[in-house]
């Protein structure tokens, strides 16, 4: 997102696909991209047969010139209000499959996917195309669940970014940072101290001769310092950061924070091969893309 120079924004004639491209729109503006339109659809299509009982069809080759046309005019009305160019990219196949090798066949910077469902993941393990993708993609994606307000100026009011300190997560702060500066937004960054009474933490603290309540204390100072020192110094100028270090379970105290300060965009760093590949139930990334009920930009560490 840094130096973002191409985005694909899959289109699947839907109005979950339009509210992706009303952020793709503003995405593009913002940082002088190239946003492509990308539409998967099937190598034949069926034509029914005058006079078939049940309607059998006869398949026949589909045109990808028509296809085309027919992005450009269900997207019409959004592009014609903003006045940009964009490309559009047709392709027959598996909708996942070719979503996935067309991002990263350049790779392109930014993928955005609307997804269907009020909590974002109605039909998360239903084999949605929008968990396809996310699970086995390396490149940047921003989920968009219904119902989220329409951008307007600024896009984004509030943008939370949650730190754990790894690789991935200080890529977040990076994005998130670009982001706050263009929409004037309030950031907010976090860090979740989890369970200390694990094996390692209770070694820790025996060594240390410290209690739990002072292991808790002595994290949160640690984390607090760490949070102070991971912006660059012009950044903390201009962004004004809101800092917090809190206790719990990682989605849980990110959820609450989405929940209540109206956070309009997460940005958060994720481990692992795919974002909710490594642990499909457990992840703090897959809780919060779920349940958010807000956009999610989600990036590895080397995307």
């Amino acid at each position: 997102m840094v130096s973002n120079g191409k985005i694909l924004c899959p289109i699947d004639f839907s109005d979950f696909s339009l509210d992706a491209l009303r952020h793709g729109l503003v995405l593009a503006q913002w940082y002088s991209a190239q946003l492509t339109l990308f539409h998967v659809y099937q190598a034949s299509q069926p034509l029914p047969v005058e006079g078939t009982p049940g309607g059998v069809p006869v398949f026949v080759a589909a045109d990808p010139n028509q296809k085309a046309e027919e992005v450009r005019r269900f997207c019409a009305p959004l592009l014609d209000a903003s006045g940009q160019s964009v490309e559009i990219v047709v392709r027959p196949g598996d909708a996942a499959k070719e979503i996935r090798t067309e991002a990263e066949r350049l790779p392109y910077d930014l993928l955005i996917l609307g997804t269907h469902g009020r909590s974002g993941f109605e039909r998360l393990f239903l084999g949605s195309v929008t968990e396809k993708v996310l699970r086995s993609t390396r490149v940047p994606v921003l989920t968009i669940p219904p119902p989220v307000r329409e951008p307007g100026s600024p896009l984004y009011k509030t943008i939370l970014c949650p730190l754990d300190f790894s690789p991935s997560s200080i890529r977040a702060l990076e994005n998130a940072l670009s982001l706050a500066q263009r929409a004037d937004a309030r950031l907010i960054l976090m860090h979740v101290i989890e369970d200390v009474l694990s094996d390692a933490a209770t070694q820790a603290m025996a060594l240390a001769n410290l209690s739990v309540s002072e292991y808790y204390q002595h994290l949160e100072k640690d984390a607090a310092t760490r949070l102070k020192g991971v912006l660059p110094d012009d950044a903390r100028v201009w962004s004004r950061p809101e800092e917090r270090v809190v206790k719990g379970r990682a989605y849980d105290e990110i959820l609450k924070v989405v929940a209540d300060e109206g956070v309009d965009l997460v940005v958060m760093g994720v481990q692992g091969k795919g974002v909710v590949n490594r642990l499909m139930f457990g992840s703090t990334t897959h809780r919060v893309i779920r349940e958010a009920g807000c956009p999610v930009l989600t990036l590895h560490s080397g995307s």
